[in-house]
């Protein structure tokens, strides 16, 4: 027997099964990689929402955690996952410029937005006002980390790649037993495969679909990531990710001709230089309809949690999220109360029969 069953192995999977090897518990993994939102993320931890030029939720505590759990993972895996990449936020106007500085004076953004205008210098890009500099940002490659860290779980005979059959888990005394595999505790970290899970189903997760393309544009030669109507994010090699859209009612994992041009059409608004496009993805992300993730313990089942919700900030947020939930299980310490379950429960459960 096992300590946990894991269900899901995006960002919110892979940091708790970090967080259970950092404590020496023992665990299992079941994943078929079914969501996409983790493996198509543009992949950026950027502290500051940059159409209000405000401070993202817990952003400095979340951040304080992140960096070193992916020089950790990169240590662990041997390879290059956090590029660090300064975040450049192009000024429509001289208003801009100046909320900008308001921005920049209060105490939480001061270690996050640089005072000084950055004058553009690329011809391949119009921006006749500038740009501010967020500070402290950077890409992970997601894509990379999904895929090596399922090869490590595998390696250690502790991944089970297969869809999650809820007709096989079977509830007892001891915990949870699911075909082969018997654990004390099972997680579920499923992104917007929560919908179907019949335990969590009863939680507003609303999910939003992202589209973002890949260009190649040898003429733009930039190294910053450029956020304007549409992120543009350097990959290397004249490749750049151009993202994202937000769309609340498709739910598939398709990519859309709709979505393609509505970027295209932004992208164009400040780029001046030829490019083709030659990758096109799209992702469900687990949003909530209050902007905060969902941790908790089952209304019934003491021995089943739920670690989701982390919306379009996963590579910040699952770090910190992850370490959360396993203090709650395992020492009984209190879940903050904005990302507790518990405060939907009442509203939208109805118990077991």
């Amino acid at each position: 027997m096992v300590d946990y069953l894991v269900v899901g192995l995006g960002l919110a999977g892979i940091s708790f099964c970090e967080q259970l090897q950092k404590n020496n518990r023992t665990f299992k993994v079941v994943s078929n990689n079914s969501q996409t939102s983790s493996i198509v993320a543009g992949g950026l931890y950027n502290p500051v929402i940059l159409k209000r030029f405000t401070l993202a939720w817990n952003a400095k505590e979340q951040l304080e955690l992140a960096k070193p759990f992916y020089a950790a993972l990169e240590k662990k895996l041997q390879i290059k996952l956090d590029y660090k990449v300064p975040v450049y936020r192009k000024f429509a106007s001289i208003e801009e410029q100046n909320l900008w500085f308001e921005a920049a004076d209060k105490i939480a953004l001061q270690s996050f937005l640089s005072t000084k205008i950055i004058k553009n210098t690329n011809n391949a890009i119009e921006a006749p006002f500038g740009f501010g500099e967020v500070l402290n940002t950077g890409r992970i490659d997601t894509n990379t980390l999904v895929k090596k860290y399922a090869e490590y779980l595998e390696g250690l005979e502790l991944l089970e790649k297969e869809v999650f059959s809820f007709t096989d888990l079977k509830h007892t005394i001891e915990g949870v037993h699911y075909k082969s595999i018997k654990a004390k505790k099972i997680v579920f970290a499923t992104g917007y495969g929560l919908k179907s899970n019949p335990y969590f189903n009863y939680l507003p997760l609303n999910g939003t679909k992202g589209e973002l393309l890949t260009i190649s544009a040898p003429e733009l030669k930039e190294e910053n990531v450029i956020k304007s109507s549409v992120f543009t994010i350097p990959m290397g090699k004249s490749l750049y990710r151009v993202g994202a859209t937000y769309k609340w009612k498709d739910k598939t994992n398709a990519p859309t001709i709709e979505a393609k041009e509505e970027l295209l059409k932004k992208l164009d608004t400040f780029l001046k230089c030829s490019y083709n496009v030659i990758d096109h993805k799209a992702g469900i992300r687990p949003t909530v309809a209050d902007r905060r993730p969902l941790l908790g313990r089952h209304p019934e089942h003491n021995n089943m949690f739920v670690l989701n919700g982390f919306g379009s900030r996963g590579v910040m947020i699952a770090p910190y999220a992850s370490g959360v939930l396993l203090n709650h299980i395992e020492h009984n310490a209190p879940l903050p109360k904005e990302i507790d379950i518990s405060r939907f429960t009442k509203k939208y459960y109805t118990p077991i029969a």
